[in-house]
């Protein structure tokens, strides 16, 4: 009903308020110079599915304007962005049948790309088998360097067909 809504804004140019880095990967999907399984996207925000997730349903919340640190983001992209990791959490979590959540928000440290963005990320459904098998095998407390090490082997490139899936569920609960 609203495609052709949504097609009549596709290719319409940045607002020159909006700023924005040649260099950021993040600025390119905004742009739509680069491909990304999209979420939710409005005029301030779009949401996207992490492509190396620490969890399935891992999204990061991307507000269109680039700026570096989150304790710099104008209000108005502050308060959309907020709304959009609400909505997008809700979503996600209605998705995967999963309420527990961890939402992140790095400024500096550890932030990967230098442009604010939320991670939203599942937290693990400790029950299965592997996961079980996992917590069994901790003994002692890990350090956070620990934690940080297995969280980042634990990644695996996301996956087309499975992102697509997801995307629909989510897009279901918006």
């Amino acid at each position: 009903m609203t495609s052709f809504i949504i097609d009549a804004h596709k290719g319409r140019p940045i607002p020159s308020s909006w700023k924005q880095d040649p260099e950021c990967p993040f600025c390119w999907i905004i742009k739509g110079e680069s491909p990304a399984f999209k979420v939710f996207e409005n005029d301030k925000v779009v949401a996207i599915l992490d492509i190396l997730p620490l969890r399935r349903g891992h999204t990061l919340v991307i507000p269109k304007t680039h700026i570096s640190r989150v304790s710099e983001l104008p209000p108005e992209f502050a308060a959309a962005t907020g709304e959009a990791v609400s909505k997008v959490a809700n979503a996600l979590a209605n998705a995967l049948d999963n309420t527990a959540l961890n939402v992140v928000c790095n400024q500096e440290y550890a932030q990967a790309v230098p442009h604010v963005h939320y991670h939203i990320i599942p937290a693990p459904k400790f029950g299965s088998s592997v996961e079980s098998l996992k917590q069994e095998r901790v003994t002692t407390p890990l350090s956070q360097k620990e934690m940080h090490k297995l969280e980042f082997q634990s990644r695996e490139e996301l996956d087309h067909d499975d992102a697509t899936s997801l995307i629909k569920r989510i897009h279901a609960r918006l």
